[in-house]
């Protein structure tokens, strides 16, 4: 049984850091699709990063220079560090996980979900 706990949200200011991790059980993060995504309030779910095996790494737009995806394949655990945030990052992450190939950047490619944190980033 796969499954997916978050921990690392929070308040901060803009321009301040968070590191969200994901600790899984039920599967092998160097085996898996291994993604972030977050929902704002009346928004829709969207894709941050996400990251296969190997050392290849995607991010949306706005993720790309500011967040990193990376794993601890020994902790079997996933992380986000985001810097550099501002009041539009504010949402709830959630971390996601499946096996098929290729990665996808859409909610329907990923099977297992985390229960989601929240990040607010005040101005």
């Amino acid at each position: 049984q796969v499954q997916l706990v978050e921990s690392g949200g929070g308040e901060v200011q803009a321009g301040g850091s968070l590191r969200h991790s994901c600790a899984t059980s039920g599967l092998t993060v160097n085996g898996y699709n291994m993604g972030w995504f977050r929902q704002a309030p009346g928004k829709e779910r969207e894709f941050v990063a996400a990251m296969r095996t190997g050392s290849s790494t995607y991010y949306s737009d706005s993720a790309k220079g500011r967040f990193t995806i990376s794993r601890d394949n020994a902790k079997n655990a996933v992380y986000l560090q985001m810097n550099n945030l501002k009041p539009e990052d504010t949402a709830v992450y959630f971390c996601a996980a499946d096996p098929t190939l290729p990665l996808s950047r859409t909610t329907q490619g990923f099977r297992f979900w985390g229960q989601g944190t929240q990040v607010t980033v005040s101005s």
